[in-house]
């Protein structure tokens, strides 16, 4: 066995356990290592965010608003590798939203070239370290060298057998269920599909993230109280944590206070408390 940083939960046989599931999907997850006061079954599967700040982070420092996209980009590789060495399986970020189409136009075009520049980039970092790239949102209305770009990266990493990184793309929550209704409505039409059985699992099964765990903790950066038509029907149960930090400033330590301000709640989902787990 891999030696285990000494720590609060370093010779916990559950702790070790969950470790090496973690690692069975990342081998380079090390979460007793990296968050030591922190026992790793409280280590969020999977982490969703809300990138906030980018263009008022540029302003205070006088720089155009494209300044702190570019910034906030290099905030992405840090949180995304930091989250690995976690063990967090999932990580969704909210890139550009249906509403974010309202900007200026050269600020958009920005965005997307930022986007194109990420994705080629990035896919061999991806590729090597065992990262599963995603994308949701509609795919429609996207330039078609942006869409090109994305799509070769799923497909460079659609093998991999490590976390997935999920980026929300020309996303809207409202949309997502939209579109998830209108297609369960062609299955009924079609006669493929009965209406009595439609559960919350079949309308689950017809969204963009079909196949991954909802969300376990939601960050919000730049200290919005909101959650911006984001994954509205997955974070029913997440937690939340929001920080007046930045984007382009959020790094590991602004993820491992989140983490610990999620470990040291009680998850009920709607029932009594349960025990919290103690070395």
């Amino acid at each position: 066995m891999t030696q285990l940083a000494a720590g609060a939960f370093a010779a916990d046989p559950t702790a070790v356990a969950v470790q090496n599931r973690m690692r069975a999907v990342n081998p380079r997850a090390n979460p007793l290592a990296e968050l030591p006061d922190v026992h790793p079954a409280r280590i969020p599967r999977h982490i969703a965010i809300i990138m906030d700040g980018n263009g008022r982070w540029a302003q205070e420092r006088g720089f155009p608003r494209i300044f702190g996209h570019r910034n906030g980009a290099k905030a992405v590789r840090t949180v995304v590798e930091a989250a690995g060495r976690l063990g967090v399986e999932v990580l969704t970020l909210y890139s550009f939203s249906l509403e974010n189409w309202k900007r200026p136009d050269d600020e958009v075009a920005a965005l997307m070239d930022l986007c194109i520049a990420y994705c080629e980039g990035e896919r061999e970092s991806l590729v090597e370290h065992g990262i599963r790239f995603r994308v949701i949102g509609r795919r429609q209305g996207l330039p078609d060298n942006v869409r090109a770009a994305l799509e070769s990266v799923e497909s460079a990493t659609a093998c991999v057998q490590g976390p997935t990184l999920c980026i929300a793309l020309n996303y809207g929550s409202r949309a997502e269920i939209t579109d998830a209704v209108r297609e369960i409505a062609c299955k009924v039409a079609k006669g493929e599909l009965d209406p009595g059985t439609i559960d919350e699992h079949t309308v689950a099964a017809h969204l963009y993230t079909v196949g991954l765990p909802d969300p376990d903790l939601l960050i919000r950066t730049a200290g919005e109280m909101r959650v911006s038509n984001y994954l509205l029907w997955q974070i029913s149960y997440a937690e939340l944590h929001v920080t007046p930090t930045f984007w382009p400033d959020f790094g590991v330590e602004d993820l491992h206070a989140a983490i610990r301000d999620y470990a040291s709640r009680a998850r009920r989902f709607g029932g009594l408390d349960t025990p919290a787990v103690t070395g």
